[in-house]
């Protein structure tokens, strides 16, 4: 998938860019691929993969939200997808970079320096060390083949303020779904949506879970994170 042929593709789910968008995002696919030859930051390493596999894939998380004048945390960022290709498109959306990875952490800001955009901030860390300071606080958390939903929910839904969303990028999630119950009914939260779809050429299939938070979460969670994938939520 060329740029043409990304612009062709994102037009038919109704996702239309500007061309100082698009020239970021090829800035930002370069500059990724060429630290890519030094540190390990994706296993792609062609820019037509890029393009489909990171850039687009990312921006399907907009089949269940709107991203305009939001603020959103992504959790295991790696080399900022979904959430920097985010920040990319929607200039208005506060963006939040998590990763405890320090040369993935390392490259966003440079690679935010090159874009020459504003509306992203670091954190160098685990999303279960933030409750302390961001609980409750932003209207989406996201996160992208991170761990499993049961685990992601206790790990994420803290840092979603009441009334927001949790959003898990996801493949085949049937059988997660089902070992989640527990989690959706400990913790009190509601399977908002669930949208199915495959990415274009045979590029695999995707599952996007859109959970939202009704009413507090108790202070006991999350728990550590050794605890968490341990004994998951039942």
């Amino acid at each position: 998938m060329n740029r043409e042929v990304f612009v062709s593709e994102l037009n038919k789910i109704n996702i239309n860019l500007t061309n100082d968008m698009l020239d970021k995002l090829e800035i930002y696919a370069n500059f990724l691929l060429e630290y890519n030859t030094h540190t390990n930051l994706t296993a792609i390493r062609d820019i037509n993969d890029v393009y489909l596999k990171h850039f687009y894939d990312s921006l399907t998380i907009t089949k269940v939200m709107d991203f305009n004048n939001k603020t959103l945390l992504d959790v295991g960022t790696g080399a900022g997808f979904p959430g920097l290709v985010l920040a990319i498109c929607y200039p208005t959306l506060k963006v939040t970079l998590l990763d405890s990875n320090n040369k993935k952490i390392t490259f966003l800001k440079e690679c935010v320096k090159k874009l020459n955009i504003n509306n992203v901030e670091f954190i160098l860390g685990r999303v279960e060390e933030l409750t302390s300071d961001y609980r409750d606080f932003f209207d989406i958390v996201t996160s992208r083949a991170v761990a499993e939903l049961r685990i992601l929910m206790e790990m994420n839904l803290p840092l979603v303020k009441i009334g927001g969303v949790m959003i898990a990028m996801k493949g085949n999630v049937d059988e997660e779904l089902e070992n989640a119950k527990s989690a959706f009914r400990v913790l009190e939260v509601e399977l908002e949506e669930k949208k199915e779809f495959n990415l274009p050429f045979d590029a695999g299939n995707r599952t996007l879970l859109k959970i939202k938070k009704v009413k507090e979460i108790s202070n006991k969670y999350p728990r550590k994170y050794a605890d968490i994938k341990k004994r998951p939520l039942k």
